[in-house]
């Protein structure tokens, strides 16, 4: 009997130390979701290094985790670290071609037609120019990521930019289909997969513009930004 209450007594303060610990670890020690640390803090922060911003009300933090609902890979599968760094990576890009979540759509506004797919037959009347947090362009990507999330992507481009929550589920599709797989090769794969003209001296400015804002990132999430951040 008295060893039975010894094991009790140890049971008890065993669990009593592990809530103690449990509570006084800080944050970013402990496991975090995509939606904590996509916090409206967050958002509001990266807009408010835009020296204009005229769509400042159209990225927001609820229509982000709308469309990851879609995507609910993004974030997951690795350790806590991993979660960090792919958070960062997405939106460090997001930052850098949307000019500080701001724009919906890029300045040059050509045709990006490629006929060489015809599978995707582009629509005379409509241009397939970048559009959304990752500028999705081209009459293909347009055409599999309206496939992907319901909406018809070579007739009516335009929602890309004027649906937000479509328009984080294009950027998260093309995140699952062309980004995610490198993204344990380090930073500069990802960029390379997102516009690899910059990439082997195309635009070093630009380049290290990305690693800026990634490295930005990772430090605000208390994670290291890793190896190969640059192509």
């Amino acid at each position: 009997m008295a060893s039975l209450n010894i094991s009790k007594n140890v049971l008890l303060t065993t669990l009593f130390v592990v809530g103690i610990l449990a509570i006084a670890l800080p944050k970013n020690v402990k496991a975090q979701s995509v939606a904590d640390l996509v916090t409206d803090q967050f958002i509001d922060g990266i807009k408010n290094k835009a020296s204009d911003c005229p769509n400042r009300g159209f990225y927001t933090r609820q229509a982000f985790l709308d469309a990851l609902n879609s995507y609910p890979e993004f974030g997951t599968g690795g350790s806590a670290d991993d979660t960090k760094r792919e958070v960062a990576a997405f939106f460090a890009h997001a930052t850098h071609e949307s000019g500080y979540l701001c724009k919906t759509e890029e300045d040059n506004k050509d045709v990006y037609c490629d006929t060489n797919y015809p599978q995707y037959p582009c629509n005379p009347n409509k241009k397939y120019y970048g559009r959304g947090p990752l500028q999705l362009t081209w009459n293909y990507n347009y055409a599999l990521a309206g496939s992907s999330n319901n909406f018809d992507g070579l007739n009516n481009p335009e929602i890309v930019a004027s649906d937000a929550v479509v328009s984080f589920k294009s950027a998260l599709w093309f995140w699952k289909e062309n980004v995610r797989s490198v993204l344990s090769q380090g930073f500069g794969a990802t960029i390379r997969k997102i516009n690899s003209i910059e990439c082997n001296n195309g635009a070093p400015d630009k380049v290290q513009a990305r690693i800026d804002l990634y490295t930005d990132y990772c430090n605000q999430f208390g994670v290291a930004p890793g190896d190969n951040l640059s192509c």
